[in-house]
């Protein structure tokens, strides 16, 4: 299978299991417990039909939008997401250059496998920086510093993650960092040996974020045990509004899911939240982002910004999103597909993909602007 071929999130993610060892490629395609919530987020998107006006007079169309203070060309964004250099050796500087180049918002995580300066280079546009909250707080406020001194426009705490969702298919191939496969998971890997020397060519897998607090390399720390370990599962309220009051600036929590928290988070003094089930990766029955927007809208979108994830593989999925309010959408799977797929190649084309798709969705639906979508757009089955 070639790049070319690739039109849909299914074609990228065809050519990834194509490409990946299957441990590699069942963590990034796996979810929690049995998969409901995962599956789900994207299936919720068909309980609701868009409702086109016609004759508008849409030859152009502005896909522009404005969310925690940074003007993104398009209204999609790629969410930080983990480990990006075992996926391609490009890594997050792949995603970086990509959305550097369709004009949009990029993340480094914590557990990145690029460095936040690094990063800011290939990307001088909007950035945000995901974080995890540990019970070290010096590492907490060492962290939030370095991004400061970065460049980072904007801090976004992930709060859904306090331990690690219970993910069976890494348990089935004994998937972690570092590598501690089992039969099934070596066998997996030998059958890909395009990858392993992809892997073992480039520079050594490193996590620069956390390179001087955690020692992934020398098998003391895997990822799980980070989670269970390091990260606070205390976490407070009173924590993260002096986190907001520390870092002075657009502060967004990513992984709120109903109204009371996100009243909270404007309370506060957030200036965006993301609603995320974590791509149904921690708590597996959860409800789906796209089904509390609404609410979550209408008692906050006039104090903060309102962003979701989760399950997004269109365009059409998008516009329906934003008719409900959101701000922005984030994307995740979409770009991680890809990446394995092809590198910075690939995240181009799947984003380029989406604009068309964004673009040819909102002439269709009557709407040349972004602010033009509204409820009156949508009909719930």
């Amino acid at each position: 299978m070639r790049l070319k071929d690739c039109h849909n999130f299914r074609d990228f993610r065809r050519m990834a299991q194509q490409r990946l060892p299957g441990p590699i490629f069942n963590y990034i395609d796996g979810a929690a417990d049995d998969e409901v919530t995962y599956r789900r987020n994207t299936e919720a998107f068909e309980a609701v039909d868009l409702v086109p006006n016609i004759l508008r007079g849409v030859g152009e169309v502005d896909m522009s939008v404005t969310v925690l203070g940074q003007k993104l060309a398009m209204p999609v964004y790629c969410s930080p997401t983990a480990l990006q250099r075992l996926f391609h050796h490009q890594g997050e500087r792949a995603v970086a250059a990509a959305a550097h180049k369709y004009g949009t918002m990029f993340g480094v995580s914590s557990l990145g496998t690029v460095s936040l300066e690094e990063a800011r280079k290939i990307a001088p546009g909007p950035q945000v920086y995901q974080f995890y909250f540990h019970k070290d707080r010096g590492l907490n406020r060492e962290m939030m510093a370095r991004a400061k001194a970065a460049g980072v426009d904007a801090m976004l705490l992930t709060v859904d993650s306090i331990t690690g969702g219970n993910r069976e298919r890494d348990k089935r191939t004994g998937f972690s960092i570092p590598f501690r496969l089992n039969l099934t998971g070596l066998t997996q890997f030998a059958m890909r040996p395009a990858w392993g020397l992809n892997y073992l060519t480039h520079e050594k897998f490193s996590l620069p974020q956390l390179d001087s607090h955690v020692d992934m390399g020398g098998g003391t720390m895997s990822i799980s045990k980070y989670f269970t370990e390091m990260l606070d599962p205390n976490l407070t309220w009173a924590d993260v509004e002096q986190m907001v009051g520390e870092w002075g600036g657009q502060f967004c929590l990513k992984g709120v899911m109903s109204v009371a928290d996100a009243r909270k988070a404007a309370d506060i003094g957030c200036t965006g939240i993301v609603l995320s089930n974590h791509g149904g990766r921690q708590l597996d029955g959860s409800r789906t982002a796209f089904e509390q927007l609404g609410e979550v809208v209408d008692a906050v979108g006039d104090r903060l910004d309102v962003m979701m994830d989760g399950g997004v593989q269109r365009g059409t999925h998008v516009l329906k999103a934003l008719s409900l309010g959101a701000k922005a959408v984030g994307l995740g799977r979409y770009y991680l597909f890809p990446l394995a797929a092809a590198g910075q190649a690939g995240v181009e084309r799947a984003l380029n993909n989406m604009r068309i798709e964004i673009e040819r969705a909102m002439k269709l639906m009557g709407v040349s602007s972004i602010g033009e979508l509204s409820r009156d757009n949508l009909k719930f089955r």
